[in-house]
């Protein structure tokens, strides 16, 4: 067997004491065979855990970009001040997705905090929030790829069954508790961005209007969003001491809407359309609504908890989370939890028996 020369121009690293030559030569190399890279498939990973696997399906989901040219009309689903939203379907794949086309060719301030907002809904993944998968600017218009929620919003709905307005609450809270951590305040929940499925899950969408909150407070007083559902403490800023928590507005436009579906109306005493000032004087001035006497004590409890006139009262949606209409699916099943609700938050005003 022929010597293997080293390369040319090589020279082999000093002996060490104690190095045996015989056994070890350190100008010794091999020739590596040639690589076929057409030839080249990828080692197989080991079976991911089921949280792992739903983490990479959705990390790939968000890598595949889509082609708006493959995107294609079927039918317009909702329109509203800010835009219109067309069913559409992604050719290549037959997969169904909303389109909300944001009207006019806005100034570029305007531009610049839409595509903002839309870079927060982008990095938004909770089953109870309605994902956004791409953005798109075409011809001077914003137009957003959306989850589709074939069920359409809740608006309108009358839901009296407790366990059923029970179970729908939780989602709600749930996606609002997830937003809540991730320092995102909506400011527009109601009943016509509370979207449903086929397969009856709820999610909050619409995020227009929403922000985060950085650590240094951003006082989060823009007038936007709905009058009808917002807080007192919101639209009369005399209120509260002047300071606004978007975290406890938002629980209060739960409420509001939570009680709507229950009575299967505004729960004010007048007309959510109504005029600002009568809108205002009853939100603002009046005691909060309260669920009628035929309710649960559990629900009429937790519509209470929502719907305080003092922020710093409200339970926040961790804490709704907990309340015995919740966590016992429905009123009068969770009396141990109703006692054990008194201690997370000094208790509202007493409620008729």
């Amino acid at each position: 067997m022929n010597r293997i020369q080293p390369p040319l121009g090589a020279n082999p690293p000093p002996a060490r004491r104690g190095d045996n030559p015989r056994r070890r030569r350190h100008d010794l190399t091999l020739p590596l065979p040639q690589r076929d890279a057409s030839l080249a498939v990828p080692l197989p990973l080991p079976p991911p855990g089921p949280s792992s696997a739903q983490s990479s399906s959705a990390h790939s989901a968000a890598q595949q970009l889509i082609n708006f040219n493959e995107l294609e009309r079927s039918n317009r689903i909702g329109s509203g001040t800010g835009g219109t939203v067309y069913k559409v379907i992604h050719r290549p794949t037959g997969r169904l997705y909303a389109l909300k086309v944001i009207y006019g060719n806005h100034e570029e301030a305007v531009r610049r905090q839409i595509c903002r907002e839309i870079e927060i809904l982008r990095g938004v993944d909770n089953p109870n929030v309605v994902k956004c998968h791409d953005m798109f600017d075409h011809n001077g218009e914003i137009e957003v790829l959306l989850e589709l929620m074939d069920g359409g919003s809740l608006e309108g709905q009358r839901i009296q069954n407790e366990r059923t307005l029970s179970d729908l609450a939780k989602q709600i809270l749930s996606g609002l508790a997830y937003l809540h951590r991730r320092k995102i305040v909506h400011r527009d929940i109601k009943p016509s961005n509370l979207l449903i499925n086929s397969r009856n899950q709820v999610k909050i969408a619409d995020f227009g209007v929403s922000r985060i909150l950085e650590q240094t407070m951003d006082p989060c007083n823009s007038s936007v969003g709905t009058i009808a559902y917002m807080s007192p403490e919101r639209i009369n800023t005399d209120l509260n001491h002047g300071q606004y928590d978007g975290y406890a507005g938002d629980i209060w436009s739960l409420g509001v809407s939570i009680l709507e579906f229950y009575m299967g109306r505004f729960p004010f005493s007048v007309g959510r359309s109504g005029e600002w000032a009568s809108l205002m004087w009853a939100i603002c001035m009046s005691q909060p609504p309260e669920a009628p006497p035929t309710a649960s004590r559990e629900f009429r409890h937790f519509i209470s908890c929502c719907l305080q006139r003092d922020p710093s009262r409200r339970l926040s949606a961790v804490q709704l989370l907990q309340h015995p209409f919740i966590s016992g699916n429905g009123g009068g099943q969770a009396q141990q939890a109703h006692q054990n609700l008194h201690h997370l938050l000094p208790p509202p005003r007493p409620l008729p028996s």
